[in-house]
C-alpha cells in the first residue's frame, strides 16, 4: 500500500467560554487567551492507493499558516508515494527518515508541528490496517478515560474565575486547571472548590527567575497540584530546577524541543510532571519515546492536550496507556459544533472499539468551519480545494 493523497485543512470552530468581551484586543499565539472567540485546528488527511485514510492534526492556533505551508510544501511532499508503514517499527523508521531529511529547518517548531500530524495518521492507518483501536495497539489495559476541564483565561478577575471554576465543578469535573497569573485570582478559585478537587494553573511562561520565585512562594500555601511553566524562556531548565525548591509542583514541556528535548529537561530535574503534546512532539511514536524516558526518571507524566482534532483523540488513547490517575486534558469551552459528534461528551467516557483513532470528523463541519483546504497528489500537485 502506499500513500496516494495528502489533504490539509484548516478550519476554526467558534466557542463561547462564558466570559465578558476583553477590554482592548491583544495579540497573542496563546489558545487560552480572552481576545479569542474561535479556536484554530490543522487538520491532516493521508489516504492510500486501498481506499483507507487516516487523520492527524498539527498544532498551531493562530501559527497555524506558517504550519500549513511546512505541510503542504515540505512535509506532504516527503511521504507521498512512499510505503504504508505496516508496524510500529515501521512507522518509527520512517518518521526518522523525515526528521533526519528536514532537520535543516529545525527541530520544533512548524516543521515538527507537520511531521507530528503525519505521525497521527500513520497510527490511525495502521489501527485501521491491523482492525485494532489505538488503544489496544499500544498495549492499553484500559480504555475508560476520565477528563480534567482546562480552562480559558478568565482575565485574572477573582470573582469571574470563582464563578468558573464552580461551574466546572458541578458539571462533573473533579480536576480543573486555570489560565491565570495573579495570586488573588487562583486563590478566589481555590477558595471556591472542596478541598477534593484538584486545581492547577499554567501560567504559560511570563516570568523570570525572580518572578517566579516570588510567586511560587505566594502560591505555596494553596495546595496547587502543579505550576505549569513559569519561566521565560520556556527551555530555562536550570531555573526551573531552583524554582522546585520552593515546594510548588512543576510541570513542563508542551514547548520543549521534541522528544529528545525531554532528556535535557529530565536531566536537569526541573519538573514533577512532563507534558508532552502530541501535536508538537513529533506525534504518537515521539510521545511513547517520552514516556520511556519518563519512566527512567521517575517523573509523572499527564499529556498536554489544548486542541480539538485528531490530535485530541490521539491524546486519549495515550492517557489509556498511562496510570488510571492519569486524567485527559480538555479546552473547557462550548464550540459552535462538535468536530466528532459521536465521541462521548461525558467527563469519563469509553474509548471507542472502531480500529484506529476510532472517530470521523464530521464532514458538514469541515465543510462550515473551513478556512483553506489544499490536496496535494502522487505527483506533489498542490490543488486548492
Amino acid at each position: 500500500m502506499k500513500i496516494t493523497m495528502i489533504e490539509v485543512m484548516r478550519i476554526a470552530i467558534p466557542f463561547d467560554a462564558h466570559r465578558r468581551p476583553p477590554a482592548e484586543q491583544e495579540t497573542t499565539f496563546n489558545a487560552a487567551s480572552p481576545s479569542l472567540s474561535r479556536m484554530e485546528t490543522l487538520l491532516v488527511k493521508v489516504t492510500s492507493d486501498t481506499g483507507l485514510v487516516g487523520w492527524g492534526e498539527a498544532f498551531g492556533h493562530l501559527a497555524n499558516p506558517v504550519t500549513e505551508q511546512a505541510l503542504s510544501s515540505l512535509v506532504a511532499p516527503f511521504f507521498l508515494q512512499r510505503e504504508l508503514p505496516d508496524s510500529q517499527s515501521a512507522i518509527a523508521a520512517l518518521m526518522q527518515s523525515a526528521e533526519q531529511a528536514l532537520h535543516a529547518f529545525g527541530r520544533s517548531g512548524p516543521v515538527r508541528y507537520a511531521l507530528s500530524a503525519m505521525d497521527i495518521a500513520l497510527w490511525d492507518l495502521l489501527g485501521q490496517q491491523r482492525q485494532q483501536p489505538l488503544w489496544q495497539l499500544l498495549g492499553a489495559t484500559r480504555h475508560r478515560i476520565e477528563r480534567y476541564a482546562s480552562l480559558v483565561s478568565y482575565a485574572n478577575d477573582p470573582q469571574e474565575v470563582a464563578a468558573q471554576v464552580q461551574r466546572a465543578h458541578q458539571q462533573g469535573f473533579r480536576t480543573l486547571k486555570l489560565h491565570e497569573t495573579a495570586q488573588s485570582a487562583i486563590a478566589a478559585a481555590r477558595a471556591a472548590l472542596p478541598a477534593e478537587v484538584q486545581l492547577m494553573v499554567d501560567v504559560n511562561c511570563p516570568w523570570t527567575r525572580e518572578q517566579a520565585s516570588q510567586q511560587a512562594y505566594a502560591l505555596r500555601s494553596l495546595d496547587l497540584g502543579w505550576l505549569e511553566e513559569p519561566i521565560w524562556p520556556p527551555d530555562d531548565f536550570d531555573g526551573l530546577s531552583q524554582l522546585r525548591r520552593v515546594g510548588v509542583p512543576l510541570a513542563a514541556g508542551e514547548n520543549v524541543d521534541g522528544d529528545f528535548g525531554f532528556v535535557n529537561l529530565l536531566e536537569s530535574g526541573a519538573v514533577d510532571v512532563v507534558q508532552p503534546s502530541v501535536t508538537k512532539v513529533g506525534g504518537i511514536t515521539a510521545a511513547l519515546h517520552v514516556f520511556e524516558l519518563a519512566q527512567q526518571y521517575r517523573v509523572r507524566v499527564v499529556p498536554h492536550c489544548f486542541y480539538y482534532g485528531a490530535g485530541m483523540l490521539a491524546t486519549a488513547h495515550l492517557v489509556a496507556v498511562l496510570p488510571e490517575s492519569v486524567k485527559m486534558e480538555i479546552p473547557w469551552i462550548d464550540f459552535a459544533a462538535p468536530l466528532y459528534p459521536d465521541l462521548p461528551a461525558e467527563v469519563s467516557f469509553t474509548l471507542s472499539q472502531r480500529p484506529g483513532l476510532g472517530y470521523q470528523p464530521d464532514e458538514q463541519v469541515l465543510r462550515e468551519y473551513r478556512l483553506t483546504h489544499q490536496q496535494i497528489d502522487q505527483q506533489g500537485v498542490q490543488r486548492h480545494v
